[in-house]
């Protein structure tokens, strides 16, 4: 089965609207988009099966599509999976919820308007597929079936299923899915709808609608009864029996079976965890616990708790084997707008932090003619935050444009050797202090603050980099562009009198890298640590190998035990390792000091994992954020809420291992705010992703899924970890270095891929973040002569 996939953010701005209705049309789509090109935002993944089933996974900005009818007598749906919409049809009006799940013949040209940014999953079901069942699909009405009962809420399940997985299956896989897949449609939109049925005229499909959904609302109600059924009904229980009879079952069998179905969901479940097998049979009305698990045997071939046990054995293994960064699929966060995070809950006290950010700064300060006030951001447990990033932050220093701030970053890997990187450094204790009793820093990533999934730590390591701030610049709004200028970066010195002078890092080859499943050496599957020394007196010019250790397992001061580097922070015992000198004999490794993390804060609600990259900027991970590089960034909320973390001493491109040379650094910036009115052609006018420039080059970033946040939604968290690929990072890469050499260097396309191919230089900026990375390297001596028009102007 091939794929395509689509995104606006492969065209230049005023080209988007264009290819968007281009794509759709052969989708049989027609988009009415009520915003401008600048915010248009449209990506999709479609295919079509061998069978001739059309499957395709949308998400949009608000805009009005409008179906292009035809005369075939195929059936289409659509399963909405986020976002406000309304299905016009005619003079009808209809209100679509996330879950519910849109369809009608294809000669019908109904409307959808989508008020918010929406996602749906879309199926083109041709007429040979549906005919043994659903001879009379072309007499189907446009309709809405809801999504939170019934056969309805079964059927978005298996939709939502698929939508998550349909790109990654094979021909084989998909046949079966294929078959089932009309199976659904037919049995659903039958039930569903008022055209004739095959056995039941109008009123009698009517009124077997009615009792399906009247047994599904009053499925844990114990009394319910035929009896029942035809007094709701004003019909006798011997027509109901007959209703029952006309579909092949009877009223006894199938309240049975929808029973059974809803406790093996409910016992599969981890969220009823807490309730018994009792519990669970006493909530959908039987009243004999006897009784259900001899029904439960008879139906699944097992009894009710050797069941449970089987599901939550493999959702466990799940859980561990499948994914072990990010969210894991099924969960979803709580909320947490308005909470800021810092260690204890609330938010941190607006005088420690102004104390914090106005501290004197330590050293020479650099020249700043012409700049603005200079600021001293320390980094403490009351400026950093830990592995996530979000805009309920509360700011730790509010400066104005073309202000200079020297900010303080920590490493979250100094715990690999107290000794040279935290002792006696008050900034670093503060944010390391962890005891039985307290812990300063408590959340340390994205995830439920109660570790429910697995049990690590407040955040679940869900995130990994200390990041330093966020800082407010006043004035800036959505849509405007923070100039970032890196004027120095200077070594963190070790604070110990032993090492006085002198720097160190750490870096981990561990279970994330992509190395680890590919060991030639036992044991096969390692985790070893290797600390440097960062040589100050040669200027921070080059690094050398200290000691390496494996990791051992380590029991945190809260009592949890880490088998592998699973949360951040830990601090190891030193007489549970064996530390190897003499590695890398020899061996000098020039530094490239810089910063993994930059980053504005994100758009969407609560708290974002820190380790993928994406349109904000984020874990970016590319070496040459260093000194001498100025980093564009697209604000998405009032005052950016800049952040700035992850301080590396040297990295490969690639990252391959899974980290660089770890190590705390301190750097002087400069920001400066570019309004969205008066960007007009400026090279960084377009972009909707980090723009890096230096001295000599511009640098752009690809990656995988450019904004999964958008793409996958909520499962965005867990998603991004199982779709990343270097040819996705490389397609984004390529499209947009086009577009800036299209829109920044006033080019044609065919300009354009003529001089990437023989001229821009393309890298793999880190294969081990979730979402990986490819960068493009343009050279600014190419156009010496200044931007150039296309030979045809």
């Amino acid at each position: 089965m091939l794929f395509e996939q689509f995104s606006t953010e492969s065209y230049p701005a005023p080209q988007r609207p264009r290819a968007w209705q281009n794509i759709l049309q052969r989708l049989h789509l027609q988009p009415d988009v009520r915003t401008d090109s600048v915010r248009l935002f449209g990506s999709l993944t479609t295919g079509r099966t061998p069978r001739g089933v059309e499957l395709t996974r949308i998400a949009s900005s608000p805009q009005k599509l409008e179906r292009l009818g035809d005369a075939s007598d195929s059936v289409w749906l659509a399963l909405h999976l986020a976002g406000e919409a309304t299905l016009f049809d005619g003079d009808r009006a209809m209100k679509v919820a996330p879950g519910d799940i849109v369809y009608g013949p294809a000669r019908a040209a109904p409307g959808l308007m989508f008020r918010s940014n929406f996602r749906q999953f879309m199926v083109h079901m041709p007429a040979q597929s549906l005919k043994p069942r659903m001879p009379a699909a072309r007499l189907l009405k446009v309709g809405c079936l809801s999504g939170r009962s019934g056969m309805g809420r079964m059927f978005a399940g298996t939709l939502s299923a698929l939508s998550e997985s349909f790109d990654a299956l094979g021909a084989d896989e998909l046949a079966p899915i294929e078959l089932a897949l009309s199976e659904f449609i037919a049995s659903s939109l039958v039930s569903n709808d008022t055209h004739e049925a095959v056995s039941m005229n109008v009123s009698q499909a009517a009124t077997m609608r009615r009792v399906f959904q009247y047994i599904e609302n009053e499925l844990g109600e114990p009394e319910l009864t035929l009896a029942a059924i035809a007094r709701h009904e004003r019909v006798s229980e011997r027509f109901v029996q007959k209703l029952f009879a006309a579909t092949g079952q009877t009223f006894s069998g199938y309240l049975r079976q929808r029973r059974l179905e809803r406790c093996r969901a409910d016992l599969a479940n981890r969220l009823y965890g807490h309730l018994s097998i009792t519990d669970i049979c006493f909530r959908w009305g039987f009243n004999d616990a006897a009784h259900f698990s001899h029904a439960f045997r008879d139906q699944f071939n097992v009894s009710p708790r050797q069941y449970r046990q089987q599901a939550n054995e493999a959702t466990q293994q799940s859980l561990h084997c499948t994914i072990r960064r990010g969210w894991p699929a099924g969960y979803r966060e709580p909320s947490s707008e308005g909470k800021d995070g810092r260690g204890a809950p609330g938010k941190p006290d607006p005088v420690d932090a102004l104390a914090a950010s106005e501290a004197p700064a330590s050293g020479p300060s650099p020249n700043s003619s012409g700049a603005g006030q200079h600021h001293h951001l320390l980094a403490n447990d009351k400026t950093v935050h830990w592995g996530y990033f979000s805009h309920s932050l509360t700011p730790v220093l509010t400066i104005d444009s073309g202000d200079l701030v020297t900010i303080e970053t920590l490493t979250q890997h100094a715990y690999d050797d107290y000794d040279r990187m935290i002792k006696g450094d008050s900034g670093a204790e503060s944010v390391f202090h962890w005891t039985r009793e307290k812990k300063n820093v408590d959340r340390r990533g994205s995830g439920p603050a109660d570790a429910s999934i697995y049990g690590r730590g407040n955040g679940e390591g869900f995130g990994v980099q200390i990041c330093t701030g966020p800082i407010y610049v006043r004035d800036a709004r959505p849509g405007d562009i923070l100039e970032v200028r890196i004027l120095d970066v200077l070594p963190r010195l070790s604070a110990n009198t032993k090492y006085e002078g002198r720097a160190f890092g750490s870096n981990a080859a561990a279970w994330w890298g992509f190395h680890y499943d590919d060991l030639l050496t036992e044991p096969k599957q390692r985790e070893v640590v290797t600390i440097y020394e960062i040589d100050c007196n040669q200027g921070m010019g080059c690094a050398h190998a200290v000691y390496n250790f494996r990791w051992t397992p380590q029991r945190d001061p809260s009592g949890v035990l880490h088998t592998t580097i699973d949360y951040p922070g830990v601090p190891v015992d030193r007489s549970s390792i064996t530390e190897n000198h003499n590695v890398l004999k020899n061996v000098k490794i020039p530094t490239r000091p810089h910063f993994g993390v930059i980053a504005v804060a994100p758009v969407e609600t609560g708290m974002i994992d820190s380790i993928p990259p994406t349109y904000f900027g984020g874990n970016i991970d590319n070496w040459r954020i260093a000194k001498g590089a100025t980093v564009y960034l697209r604000v998405g909320v009032d005052g950016g809420l800049l952040s700035v973390g992850d301080p590396h001493a040297s990295q490969g491109d690639s990252e391959l291992c899974g980290t660089a040379i770890e190590c705390s650094l301190t750097g002087v910036f400069q920001i400066v705010l570019h309004k969205a009115e008066d960007l007009g052609n400026e090279p960084y006018a377009d972009i909707n992703s980090p723009l890096v420039e230096t001295p000599d080059e511009w640098v752009l970033h690809g990656f995988s899924h450019p904004d999964y946040l958008k793409e996958f939604g909520e499962q965005g968290r867990s998603e991004i970890y199982e779709k990343s690929s270097l040819d996705l990072a490389m397609r984004d890469a390529f499209r947009k270095t086009r577009q800036f050499l299209m829109t920044a260097k006033g080019l044609s396309e065919d300009e354009a891929i003529s001089l990437i191919s023989v001229a821009v230089d393309f890298g793999v900026t880190q294969v081990v973040d979730g979402n990986w990375g490819v960068h493009a390297v343009i050279r600014k001596s190419l156009f010496s002569g200044g931007t150039v028009g296309s030979a045809d102007d």
